[in-house]
């Protein structure tokens, strides 16, 4: 696989680490569908880039169903899904307020989880119709993880539970569908420089930045996206989690 050649849905494409994955992948020539919530950016991102966009509930079936099928139907086909869309809530599991809202973890889960699995498993059912390359691969999916999987923080119950749901489905999604020529990837990011973190004081971000070993600064969006596209193209990189984090390991 190429990116000149490859036609990528992009979940989360209309902000952050999806944004710059979709652009990314256009201006090496991806056809590129864009798919999030967010439909007056994600129009704007997606007429910016040459792409397409769909309107997109992740955690919904028929939303993703139908935005797979626009997708192969505006770039002639499927062979790359990259999601990035996801929220991140700060609470303790008690907290002054008591504890944990159940409704916060399950909607936490329900996105960056069970949206990313909804995603993949509707983006390989597409993917399984192309004819094999050579080799016979046939599509990539690549998930975002987080380095909150592995050193989850204070307020990180719901996000590192489903994070760490991402890492532990790497490896056996990417048996299931070996057999189909389809690679499941994924990347866990550290602390990047997103709309989540864009919002803090500069004193703060300067703080998150200096916990960083080398380089000590905030990951660049576009640092994730260019992982991404040397992994659709690395065709033997398959089952792994990338830990992307200038060697941050959280305490």
């Amino acid at each position: 696989m190429e990116l000149s050649t490859t036609r990528a849905v992009v979940t989360g494409g209309a902000s952050g680490l999806g944004e710059a994955t979709a652009r990314h992948f256009a201006a090496h020539g991806a056809a590129v569908t864009i798919l999030d919530r967010d439909a007056d950016r994600g129009r704007i991102v997606a007429q910016e880039i040459g792409g397409f966009f769909a309107e997109t509930d992740v955690t919904d079936e028929a939303s993703v169903q139908a935005a797979i099928n626009q997708a192969v139907a505006d770039m002639g086909g499927l062979n790359a899904a990259v999601n990035c869309a996801g929220i991140a809530l700060g609470i303790k599991t008690v907290g002054r307020d008591g504890p944990h809202p159940l409704g916060a973890f399950q909607k936490t889960i329900d996105i960056n989880l069970v949206g990313s699995f909804n995603v993949s498993r509707l983006a390989a059912a597409a993917m399984a119709d192309n004819a094999p390359e050579p080799d016979g691969a046939r599509g990539v999916i690549i998930n975002t993880a987080s380095i909150a999987a592995f050193d989850g923080q204070k307020g990180q119950a719901a996000y590192a539970a489903s994070k760490g749901g991402i890492v532990g489905m790497t490896l056996p999604m990417a048996r299931d569908l070996a057999s189909t020529g389809i690679r499941v990837m994924a990347i866990a990011p550290g602390i990047f420089r997103t709309p989540m973190l864009a919002g803090l004081p500069d004193d703060i971000q300067a703080s998150l930045a200096a916990d960083v070993p080398n380089p000590s600064r905030l990951g660049d969006p576009n640092e994730y996206a260019r992982l991404a596209g040397f992994i659709v193209e690395m065709g033997y990189l398959n089952g792994e989690v990338i830990r992307l984090d200038g060697a941050l390991r959280m305490r």
